[in-house]
């Protein structure tokens, strides 16, 4: 078993997602058409509704960021503060705790472990932002849910090494859920 880096006080930094059989997270269009189709439980084992009660803080992308905005009916899903990683201009929402930044991703994680009060972070969305956290030795797990579907391209799981140990495993409706500790370098 390898030792948590990057936590404070029992946080756990997370990347939680759904990916397809064959590593993507997205189409090359950015879809994400082919993961709502798809028969999951949402009160079934690694499900995001008992995921995300532990979260007190998270960071995305400016696509994850604005994939939201286009596509969740609420407008915006999260009661918790938000960092969002851009290099532009992007849509403030009212009454939304979302801190615009860039840069590198080590103050930010301090910064959300202060506001995440004694709870859990997210990296949300995908890829390159994730491998930004998991370079800096900040990413603790990693959460897997598999899909049963491939895509053949579109923007990968994660475009770079990391070293995983399985921790738990499960089967919700279609999908293979795996829970990873992320191994770190001695």
């Amino acid at each position: 078993m390898s030792d948590a880096v990057g936590t404070l006080a029992g946080m756990t930094t997370h990347f939680y997602t759904a990916t397809s059989l064959d590593g993507f997270i997205a189409t090359p269009e950015h879809s994400l058409d082919w993961l709502l189709s798809q028969d999951i439980d949402e009160h079934g084992p690694m499900h995001y509704g008992g995921f995300i009660t532990g979260i007190g803080a998270l960071a995305m992308g400016a696509s994850t960021y604005e994939w939201l905005l286009r596509n969740d009916p609420a407008g915006w899903s999260y009661d918790m503060p938000a960092w969002v990683f851009t290099h532009r201009e992007l849509p403030v929402l009212d009454g939304a705790d979302i801190r615009f930044v860039s840069g590198d991703v080590t103050p930010v994680h301090a910064q959300m472990q202060a506001a995440a009060g004694g709870k859990d972070l997210w990296i949300v969305g995908g890829g390159e932002l994730v491998g930004q956290f998991a370079d800096a030795g900040l990413l603790d797990e990693v959460w897997l849910q598999y899909a049963p579907v491939t895509l053949g391209a579109g923007a990968p799981l994660l475009p770079r090494r990391l070293d995983l140990e399985l921790i738990e495993v499960a089967r919700n409706r279609s999908f293979l859920c795996g829970r990873y500790r992320v191994v770190k370098a001695p």
